[in-house]
């Protein structure tokens, strides 16, 4: 089943009517092409992708024209996972569906990060928003050992309360960023695998910066996918 990108991006707030898939049916056709993917669905707030799932705050379950989804009130929910899913690769793909809701201008809302020793460089990869001027834009991140990039393009605005596809890629020497399957910006990076760590979804690392909004799904290639092989409802 084909989603009505109008409707969705209209409706953002509506319960799910019977005539539309969750995110996971519309892409099932590139998961089996896509078997290295790890995917995460965030339909529950215990054992995401398989892993264990920390929860603090009170993150809410709700149902959306995306199908269930996690809410995040934007003070003090989230969600740790203990996997870093991109570690170890030296190319990737990061995708997220999300609907930010407005609040605070930073918003540090999707977290990888490598365990190190104290006065280690901070190795993650991240997805945060800024939000100015009743819409948003988005900052793509990522740091390690010889390298320290944001993608960030202030001139890129998207409209809050609706449903987005974020994605970054690293193809082994540009580091890009993409909404909705359109570049945002890219820069040439060292980029060096990262090691093993853990994750958080709707604050950073470090219960700072929280997200008021919604997250539906993540998945994490270990190669760069060109925009036609995202796992986007919205292309």
């Amino acid at each position: 089943m084909t989603l009505n990108r109008r409707a969705v991006l209209a409706a953002p707030l509506a319960l799910a009517p019977l005539t539309f898939a969750p995110l996971s049916a519309c892409a099932s056709f590139e998961v089996a092409t896509q078997r290295d993917q790890i995917v995460w669905t965030f339909d529950r707030l215990t054992d995401i992708g398989g892993e264990t799932t920390h929860v603090e705050g009170a993150p809410q379950i709700i149902d959306t024209l995306m199908g269930a989804v996690v809410r995040f009130d934007g003070v003090d929910d989230a969600l740790f996972i203990d996997r870093h899913p991109l570690a170890g690769a030296s190319t990737f793909t990061f995708e997220a569906v999300f609907r930010p809701d407005g609040g605070p201008f930073e918003q540090r809302w999707f977290h990888l990060q490598s365990d190190e020793a104290p006065g280690g460089p901070g190795t993650r990869i991240m997805f945060e928003i800024r939000v100015v001027e009743g819409g948003w834009y988005l900052d793509a991140f990522t740091k390690g050992e010889g390298y320290n990039k944001p993608l960030i393009e202030t001139s890129k605005l998207h409209p809050l309360g609706q449903w987005a596809h974020v994605a970054q890629t690293f193809d082994g020497t540009t580091y890009r960023s993409f909404v909705n399957g359109e570049l945002q910006t890219e820069a040439e990076i060292a980029f060096k695998p990262q090691g093993p760590g853990r994750s958080s979804v709707g604050t950073r690392i470090n219960r700072v910066n929280y997200f008021n909004g919604a997250v539906r799904e993540a998945r994490f290639t270990p190669r760069a996918l060109a925009p036609a092989q995202f796992t986007s409802p919205f292309r």
